[in-house]
């Protein structure tokens, strides 16, 4: 292909903005940070050791927005230059030659490390945590925005508070500083990573240690208030680490590992090298568990200590190799917690989603580099389901421990890993290749024949829905000939989803009495109306051991019988929900605006909703508020304040919600004016993002 005069100069200058330093290798990092959490202020120092593979006159380090000062070379002090990106140091350099460069630093982040709680007056909420994913390491760390350099980072964290710190590899020293109530905590890393892993955290934080069965210490995180919901957050932990020890075949490469629930965090979970950091939201009683627990994120962050961690991708042209197998095995690991059904099942699911979003050329193929989660995790994940039956679980396995091994501490494409695959099946893989990493069309019907196959109660499911269809005036008869028959929890539940709304009420009622907790929640959930015949199996429901069955049931029962709403709030009225407070939110907003429920109250009630709205609180639980407050009128001043300063939070799509929702007040005639008496309270970006929102 002939290339155009623009597009060489767009290739060139991409080359230049993607340059690997392939003649050196940096081997290893002393770091010693000092973070000022009521600053936002890191100060560092960092030494890199490295070894010349060819001569080479320069080096560079990726370093973005930093106040650098006595940079060093070798141990003299030499000149560089830094372009608020790169800092770059010139010098003749031999082959075969190892040298050290070692600079001092400040960063201020405006993102990758957040400091959380410190400029509040609640106490004992304050937080510092990371999120490098990708390449933004940089921003506080000098380092390599490219993963193929890896390097072992050994963390030196001073603190002059009495926290808790965490970071990558093993705690070897903590020393009280003089005249403080903090220490020296210092961490050692016996093996290279690539940048985006190195990570640290820290806060008010208890742990408890259990061990692998294979001797490695894991450490369990939690704040001293969550105690109680240690057991149930955590539960399974040591279960998933044996199982994906035994399941990949190859020992957990790392020399401990350890997992830290973090405020406002903006995914589910990173997997920092033997450090994940997840979200809090995940930090759950036992009820809870049945619908949101940490399994899935707990097994998938652990996965990546093989897949990502200790063989990482090149570029994300390869990401699959991260987050397809990341997910894979956390289905596996799920598999065997929960059994056979609920894997299939949820494949199927997934399998579901994939089918909606390829629908009108709207699917991405493995290969793009710029394609989203859903692709990366769920197909990539559909992709080695498919594989594993392609070449036979044993081979399957067995290439993967050969490539795990053979690329150990290194960087693989996805070349790499159908190469070994095809040598122990001895089977050509071209045209699998084709059809699940090449095309962007997900292969539905393929998928739900293999489902068919290989679980019994998916095939029910379509003949069922197949017979449905051709006879839809007899669905109930349908389902009634066959339901006492069914043992599947997931098959009762997605035939009330798809079909509860036609339903009697007499046969509902039948499965609400005789159903587990999920197929009860499929009935509540179902409804567009409850009926009368069925209020009293309803009311139940307000008892029931699933926070979303609880909820669901609450509003449900709320709106369909008036008369009896404050009875419904009455026993309801010390429920929390799960951790963004789902259930005391909906209550909150039903008492206010059912006029005559503890009318001495209301204003108790407003306090508290409005309240929720605070930055002291969960992103989760303060988009919930807005949106409760937002429907019953209820943005005070106050409220409008917090919802200008979430407009400027670090969680991309939280800030995204509170835009949206800031953008639909103002529509309405008088409230472009009453943001603007909000000036003189707001800070100079919140007056800045207004400014522009406004078009002034």
């Amino acid at each position: 292909m002939k290339l155009s005069p623009t597009l060489i100069f767009f290739l060139f200058v991409q080359f230049l903005s993607a340059q690997i330093q392939d003649k050196v290798d940096f081997v290893h990092a002393n770091v010693l940070i000092e973070p000022t959490p009521a600053e936002n202020r890191i100060k560092g120092t960092v030494a890199y050791e490295f070894k010349v593979i060819q001569d080479v006159d320069s080096i560079f380090l990726d370093a973005v927005n930093l106040d650098f000062s006595n940079v060093s070379f070798d141990g003299m002090e030499i000149d560089y230059d830094y372009n608020g990106k790169r800092i770059t140091i010139k010098d003749e350099m031999k082959k075969g030659k190892n040298h050290t460069v070692s600079m001092d630093y400040v960063a201020k982040p405006k993102q990758t490390v957040y400091f959380l709680g410190w400029d509040d007056a609640v106490r004992n909420n304050e937080q510092v945590w990371t999120q490098g994913q990708g390449k933004y390491t940089s921003r506080w760390l000098p380092s390599f925005d490219d993963m193929t350099e890896k390097v072992e980072f050994d963390l030196d964290i001073l603190l002059k508070e009495d926290y808790t710190v965490i970071a990558n590899g093993n705690l070897i020293k903590k020393e009280p500083l003089p005249d403080s109530s903090g220490y020296l905590w210092q961490f050692d890393m016996k093996d290279p990573m690539s940048s985006y892993l190195v990570g640290f955290a820290i806060g008010g934080y208890h742990k408890k240690v259990i061990e692998s069965a294979s001797g490695i210490p894991i450490e369990l995180y939690y704040e001293p208030t969550d105690f109680t919901k240690v057991e149930p957050t955590y539960r399974y932990t040591q279960h998933i680490f044996d199982f994906l020890e035994t399941e990949i075949g190859v020992p957990y490469p790392w020399q401990n590992y350890k997992q830290v629930p973090v405020q406002d965090f903006l995914y589910a979970g990173m997997e920092n090298t033997t450090c994940t950091i997840f979200s809090n939201q995940y930090v759950i009683d036992s009820t809870a568990f049945v619908d949101k627990n940490y399994v899935n994120v707990n097994a998938h962050e652990l996965a990546h200590h093989w897949f990502g961690d200790l063989v990482t991708e090149t570029s994300s042209e390869h990401h699959w190799l991260h987050e397809g197998f990341a997910t894979f095995y956390a289905y596996l690991a799920e598999k065997d917690i929960f059994g056979d059904d609920h894997y299939y099942w949820h494949l199927l699911e997934t399998a579901n989603a994939l089918q909606r979003f390829s629908g009108d050329d709207g699917g991405e193929a493995l290969r793009n580099s710029g394609a989203g989660s859903l692709t990366f995790y769920e197909k990539g994940a559909w992709a080695l389901v498919m594989l594993q039956e392609r070449v036979g679980a044993k081979a399957f396995k067995k290439g993967l421990q050969n490539y795990l091994n053979k690329y150990a501490f290194k960087n693989v494409t996805i070349p790499n890993l159908m190469e070994e695959l095809e040598a122990v099946s001895n089977t050509d893989l071209e045209d699998f290749e084709q059809l699940w990493l090449q095309e962007s069309d997900f292969p539905y019907d393929q998928v739900v024949s293999f489902l068919q196959d290989k679980n019994p109660s998916i095939k029910t499911y379509f003949e069922l829905k197949n017979k449905i269809a051709e006879q839809p005036d007899k669905t109930e008869e349908i389902l009634k000939r066959q339901w006492r028959k069914f043992k599947s929890s997931p098959l009762k539940e997605n035939l009330v989803l798809d079909y509860g709304i036609k339903l009697s009420p007499g046969f509902l009622g039948s499965i609400l009495q005789s159903g587990d907790v999920k197929t009860r929640q499929a009935v509540i959930l179902s409804q567009n109306k409850i009926p009368t015949e069925l209020k009293i199996e309803a009311e139940s429901l307000l008892k029931d051991e699933s926070y979303t069955t609880i909820e669901a049931a609450l509003y449900r029962l709320w709106t369909d019988f008036p008369q009896n709403r404050s009875k419904y709030l009455n026993e309801t009225d010390e429920i929390i929900g799960f951790p963004n407070k789902n259930i005391r939110l909906l209550w909150l907003t039903l008492a206010l605006v059912t006029p005559e429920y503890n009318k001495d109250l209301k204003a108790v009630y407003f306090d508290e909703l409005s309240g929720y709205t605070g930055s002291v609180h969960h992103f989760e639980t303060r988009l919930i508020a807005f949106q409760y407050l937002k429907s019953i009128g209820g943005f005070t001043d106050t409220v409008l304040k917090n919802l200008v300063e979430s407009c400027s939070h670090h969680v991309w799509h939280f800030r995204k919600s509170s835009r949206e929702i800031l953008s639909d007040f103002l529509q309405s005639e008088g409230n472009t004016a009453r943001i603007k008496g909000l000036y003189p309270l707001l800070s100079q970006e919140e007056k800045q993002y207004l400014e522009k929102t406004l078009g002034e």
